[in-house]
């Protein structure tokens, strides 16, 4: 957990938050309803994938004993 921590504080800024540069020109040059569509876009595509992350674990956790026999 250390070492993880220690690449993490070690690693550049820009590497954290790479992005393309047509996507930064379009935001920069963007409406704030564009700006706002946008972020809400980014929510959307983030929820089904996470949903079904939690999914998973909760469906692995609760079988993690079922062929374990005394």
């Amino acid at each position: 957990m250390a070492l993880l921590t220690a690449v993490v504080l070690a690693s550049p800024h820009t590497a954290l938050a790479q992005s393309c540069s047509l996507c930064y020109t379009q935001a920069a040059a963007s409406t704030q309803r564009f700006i706002q569509a946008l972020r809400s876009g980014i929510l959307i595509l983030m929820i089904p994938p996470m949903c079904l992350s939690i999914g998973v674990a909760l469906i692995a956790y609760k079988r993690r004993n079922q062929f374990y026999q005394d």
